[in-house]
């Protein structure tokens, strides 16, 4: 089976509503493919607190409920998205972020692509226009 990584832009377009959002069907297509067992998503451990620090955005913008949050976090969960840690990449990842002048965090999804020979879908244009042309990284609008 086919496997890639995926970020917390790409997991943000399958728990918020839909306001103004781009790439939704592409996302949809994504999430999709894992659910039918065509595709694995994989994802660093980080992305449980991006995706926590997303809904509770959200809340504070008044864009979903209280309740909203905490059913999008259950739905999360029920993906069965493989979550990989991260302690034995921060090297890589740190290197990553210095030489690419990127973050710390986008750093680690990059280094997760390249330890496990997959991809990153992200919906960063910005993080693909910076490192796709030197790493793993691609646009979930090319998807």
């Amino acid at each position: 089976m086919t496997s890639c990584i995926v970020d917390a832009s790409v997991a943000a377009k399958w728990l918020l509503p839909a306001a103004g959002e781009g790439l939704l069907d592409q996302a949809d297509h994504l999430i999709a493919l894992h659910v039918r067992r065509d595709l694995q998503l994989l994802a660093p451990d980080l992305i449980e607190a991006e995706i926590g620090n997303v809904l509770c955005k959200a809340v504070r913008r008044n864009r979903i409920s209280q309740p909203e949050a905490e059913n999008s976090l259950r739905r999360y969960a029920a993906l069965g998205i493989q979550v990989l840690p991260t302690s034995d990449l921060t090297g890589q990842a740190l290197q990553i972020a210095l030489a690419c002048d990127r973050s710390f965090y986008d750093s680690l999804y990059v280094a997760l692509a390249f330890a496990t020979k997959t991809e990153l879908i992200t919906a960063d244009e910005r993080l693909v226009n910076a490192l796709g042309s030197r790493f793993p990284v691609r646009w979930l609008g090319a998807f």
